[in-house]
């Protein structure tokens, strides 16, 4: 449900804002309940395990700087993200990953002083061998290797990056010819990297961590080098079916801790985005119509995929709440359903343009609001802003700005980062 605190601050805002569309639509995000989650996340992940923050999910800068006490870096995948998150929270590491770097991404990356190059290709590490050699400078890399581990491995996965022929990573074959290559250059081979898939539970995941670092001791015993680090990705499933369940990340702490264990001399590293913060983000709206058409029910909203494009991106069903509005001033009869199926609209020239098909509601009328859950990832961001050109929503952030105090006893990612190897 969406927080009392949002809902509050939703009601100030169309009471400053009277008449049709008010401040909607909008999104809201609870920064206490993005921190709260962030630290308890922290704390059920063991010492010798990173967490970066896929920013990828969402850059926005007050979400950032609101994980940033508890995460040990963010990961980026264009030039552009590397460049805003630095500015954002400036003191976090960074590691660059994602296919496609363009020769002045890579140079402009060195220039920020990248902690970590995800390397895709051998042409790639050949560039930033020479960008690096030309602007005097050291880098550290991991190899992100495209591991064939079988379709099993991936079973269940709402997107499969790896494990098969993708444009991502390095076929396992053509990994050990990067070797050479990285021998007396200016280029530190620190480990390996494999994000094979998005959309794993807990137990999955697992499987597939012991699987990744398994082949990177085989892979470092095999040619010699001492690698310390091996970066598993990220991929925690959120179910957008069930949006009160959540990762089980006690369990899966608990075995990245066996795992460490039975790996000492890795440093593990993952990298969630959406499981982070889907869940503190709400993207509110209002009904502008309600009609009915062959027998079925639409409720056409203010907005639409061009504002949350996640639906449409995953078929499926957006979960979301109705939060009623009493008045009605309008001198003709209330437009609604009840007690029926209701198909959730938005405002642009397209049949895709949907939110939700087919939702039993008690009543849904012209003038209710509707607040849609899990709106904190992979929504605004990655959005069809200007099609239609359409008003941009508002943007709210309430139960800020303080983070969450860290549980004693666990650590935070600025504690960790006091003491990292070198």
């Amino acid at each position: 449900m969406i927080t009392e605190l949002a809902v509050r601050h939703l009601d100030t805002l169309t009471a400053s804002h009277p008449g049709p569309g008010g401040p909607l639509p909008a999104y809201v995000y609870d920064l206490a309940d993005l921190a709260a989650h962030a630290a308890a996340v922290r704390a059920a992940l063991p010492p010798r395990v990173e967490l970066y923050y896929a920013a990828k999910a969402n850059p926005d800068p007050r979400l950032l700087r609101a994980l940033a006490p508890y995460a040990d870096g963010c990961e980026v995948s264009s030039g552009g993200e590397a460049a805003h998150v630095r500015a954002a929270v400036p003191a976090l590491p960074l590691a660059f990953g994602g296919p496609g770097k363009t020769e002045a991404e890579l140079r402009s990356a060195l220039d920020l002083g990248v902690e970590r190059f995800h390397i895709e290709s051998e042409h790639e590490l050949r560039m930033l061998t020479a960008l690096a050699t030309e602007a005097g400078r050291r880098a550290d890399v991991l190899l992100r290797v495209n591991l064939s581990l079988g379709a099993a491995a991936t079973a269940g996965a709402a997107l499969a990056m790896g494990g098969l022929a993708t444009p991502f990573g390095l076929d396992p074959a053509r990994a050990e010819h990067c070797l050479p290559l990285l021998c007396d250059g200016p280029l530190r081979l620190r480990g390996i990297h494999a994000h094979l898939a998005s959309g794993l539970d807990a137990p999955a995941q697992l499987a597939l961590a012991a699987r990744i670092t398994d082949w990177a001791r085989h892979f470092a015993a095999r040619h010699g080098h001492s690698l310390c680090e091996v970066g598993l990705g990220g991929g925690m499933a959120v179910d957008y079916e069930c949006p009160h369940t959540r990762f089980d990340w006690a369990a899966y702490g608990t075995g990245l801790a066996d795992l460490a264990d039975r790996y000492p001399e890795f440093t593990l590293r993952i990298e969630p985005g959406r499981a982070l913060t889907a869940y503190c983000g709400w993207y509110v709206t209002e009904v502008l119509d309600v009609k009915h058409s062959h027998g079925e029910a639409f409720a056409v909203l203010r907005g639409g995929t061009h504002h949350l494009r996640t639906p449409a991106a995953k078929g499926h069903d957006h979960p979301f709440v109705v939060l009623p509005v009493d008045e009605w001033t309008r001198p003709w009869p209330r437009p609604g359903a009840h007690d029926q199926p209701v198909t959730l609209a938005g405002q642009l020239c397209t049949p895709k343009d949907v939110l939700a098909r087919r939702v039993p509601v008690a009543h849904l009328r012209a003038g209710d609001r509707v607040a849609f859950a899990l709106a904190g990832a992979y929504a605004w961001n990655i959005s069809h802003h200007d099609f239609l050109m359409h008003p941009e929503p508002g943007f709210h952030y309430v139960g800020g700005p303080g983070p969450a105090a860290v549980p004693d006893g666990t650590r935070s990612g600025a504690a960790f980062r006091a003491r990292r190897r070198p």
